[in-house]
């Protein structure tokens, strides 16, 4: 296992055409999301939850995100929906980050917000703790009313993100990080 300063400083994160077989097992999953869901949490809330898609489960969920599609857009062409069918198959598991933020007499409800995004990031950094590449992509789904239904989401909740995880084929270049001189400002 890295250390977790090196971790941190040499994470990427994995491009969706890069991911193979296989995922994590089922002891590595419960590692990676025991790590996700220790993120600070005011008021222990929990204001977010998972949604796992993996083996068959990915191909349901793509024909669903396919029948959504059809719904929201009956002139969608059959290519891209197509490419909705095959959605969750570009990883060997997605992990649906849902936020269920909701009004508090004491936690803002952006606070909320906040920890589900937590957890996202925790989870890249448990998955390459582990050995695995990671990717956090919302895409159409994350916003579609009836792709969240399509996909198990009350009316009230919002995905996070879609953490995609598996092998990756090939380890990315890191990019350009802003410059500290340029983003801190002391007062």
């Amino acid at each position: 296992m890295p250390d977790a300063v090196e971790l941190l400083l040499t994470r990427r994160s994995t491009r969706i055409i890069d991911f193979v077989d296989p995922g994590p097992g089922p002891q590595d999953l419960e590692t990676i999301l025991t790590i996700a869901a220790r993120v600070p949490d005011h008021g222990k809330l929990a204001p977010w939850r998972f949604i796992l898609f993996e083996g068959e489960g990915r191909a349901r969920a793509g024909a669903a995100l396919a029948a959504a599609l059809t719904a929201a857009d009956p002139q969608a062409p059959e290519r891209r929906i197509e490419e909705e069918r095959k959605r969750f198959l570009r990883a060997p598991l997605v992990v649906a980050v849902v936020s269920k933020a909701a009004p508090h007499p004491k936690i803002p409800e952006s606070e909320q917000v906040l920890s589900s995004a937590a957890v996202a990031q925790n989870m890249l950094i448990a998955a390459a703790a582990l050995g695995y590449g990671a990717t956090w992509v919302t895409e159409w789904p994350a916003y579609e009313p009836r792709a969240r239904a399509a996909l198990g989401l009350g009316v009230e909740e919002r995905v996070t993100g879609f953490i995609y995880i598996g092998h990756a084929t090939q380890k990315l270049e890191d990019r350009p990080r802003p410059a500290l001189d340029a983003i801190v400002t002391r007062y």
